[in-house]
């Protein structure tokens, strides 16, 4: 007898175990999926990391402009207001975020001057904070917005009083970079001490003597090989894969690696408030470097006055734009929104977008890999309504601060 089985049943084996190997996967992706939504449920991003400055000379952002946003964090929508632009829209499905919006608003209109902006969002172990909240920003807000700031969690803490400590770790992105710094201090590497460095060279030989050789490490490379290692920076699994693809191995170590070294080498540390987050989960002194966009003093004025042209929605950004009429908005600002939809969805927002966009409109947005996502996606009869910049984008994509992200991308409506 031969032990080889015949063809039949060597087909039908095959089919079987290909069948088993797939469920397998998509059971996988699938709770992936439902351990990201469940994480993301809470509160993300207590900072937003898109590069204001980079956004605004992209957009030719000018008096007047009609915006529509993401909101996330809240510092750029506050930065857009320095060029005074008639409103912003600005819309998260995320009940966090948009409680953190109306509360960043509510402190600029409210609060007696910018000194006690600063001290509510950019100083840590203030403990005043709280007390300011309930004197001047509580009774200006909204019943649900101020319920959510009044809830108390296990500890008995209402959640305001996390601007008492240090606001900027809490939230899913500030206990994940908390775990990154245990990590490297488990490999013997104090992340802060590059705050000590005085130059862009001595920068460079933190990097390469103490953060490039972290990314060699067993522990790092069998943490950075699973999906869920990114779910703290707001990256899903579908987002993990793209960024993996990008590397030989299809692992995302390296990138990571390539991202990080530009956040910690490319920009003075002075003028980058990102890498003060990422590197010592804090924003710097005066003496120290520069705060961001929407908290600097020459700004305060024009973002105080404008703040009421500001509405926060918790909706979507299709649909939103299906309430408004055609050719009714400027400016669109995606964030990496894209990098989460299917076809349909993203064929149904730029059908919006394309609908509602004044002559000249421009749409930004970031990609976790390079290239652009309507590539090969966005229906022609769409796609071919909008001049890519491409080289624009690329210029701008190197001068963007936050370093986390693969592509920058600006879309102008044509004529």
């Amino acid at each position: 007898m031969t032990d080889v089985a015949p063809d039949a049943d060597f087909r039908k084996n095959r089919k079987l175990k290909n069948a088993l190997l797939q469920h397998k996967a998509l059971t996988k992706d699938g709770l992936s999926e439902r351990l990201f939504g469940m994480l993301f449920s809470g509160l993300v991003y207590p900072q937003i990391w898109e590069d204001p400055e980079v956004d605004m000379e992209a957009m030719q952002l000018a008096e007047g402009h009609s915006i529509v946003t993401i909101g996330s964090g809240g510092c750029n929508m506050l930065a857009y207001l320095s060029r005074s632009p008639s409103s912003i829209d600005v819309v998260d499905l995320n009940p966090n975020h948009v409680a953190l919006n109306r509360l960043k608003l509510a402190a600029f209109q409210h609060l007696p001057d910018h000194a006690a902006v600063v001290h509510h969002f950019a100083q840590e172990n203030t403990r005043s904070n709280s007390r300011s909240y309930d004197r001047f920003i509580a009774p200006n807000l909204d019943a649900k917005t101020r319920d959510y700031w009044n809830k108390r969690g296990v500890t008995g803490r209402r959640r305001i009083a996390a601007f008492n400590r240090n606001f900027y770790r809490t939230g899913l992105l500030g206990r994940f970079i908390g775990a990154g710094h245990i990590v490297a201090r488990l490999h013997g590497v104090k992340l802060t001490d590059i705050t000590e460095t005085r130059s862009l060279r001595e920068q460079r030989q933190f990097f390469d003597d103490r953060i490039a050789p972290l990314f060699e490490k067993p522990l790092i490379r069998w943490i950075t090989a699973r999906k869920s290692s990114l779910f703290g920076l707001g990256i899903p699994p579908q987002q993990y894969d793209e960024l993996a693809s990008m590397s030989e191995g299809g692992t995302i170590a390296p990138v990571l690696r390539h991202r990080l070294e530009k956040l910690a080498c490319h920009f003075p540390l002075k003028d980058n408030y990102f890498a003060w987050q990422a590197f010592a989960r804090r924003y710097p002194q005066p003496h120290e470097g520069t705060l961001p966009t929407y908290l600097k003093p020459e700004l305060y004025p024009a973002i105080r006055a404008n703040a009421n042209r500001v509405t926060v929605h918790h909706a979507s950004f299709t649909e939103l734009l299906a309430q408004k009429t055609a050719a009714s908005v400027d400016r669109y600002i995606l964030l990496d929104a894209q990098d989460w939809m299917n076809d349909r969805q993203l064929n149904d927002l730029w059908g919006e977008i394309t609908r509602t966009a004044a002559p000249g409109a421009r749409v930004i947005f970031r990609t976790a890999a390079e290239k652009s996502v309507l590539d090969g996606r966005l229906a022609d009869t769409l796609l071919d309504q909008w001049t890519y910049h491409a080289e624009r984008s690329a210029e701008l994509n190197k001068q963007d601060r936050s370093a986390i992200y693969g592509g920058f991308h600006i879309y102008e409506r044509k004529a």
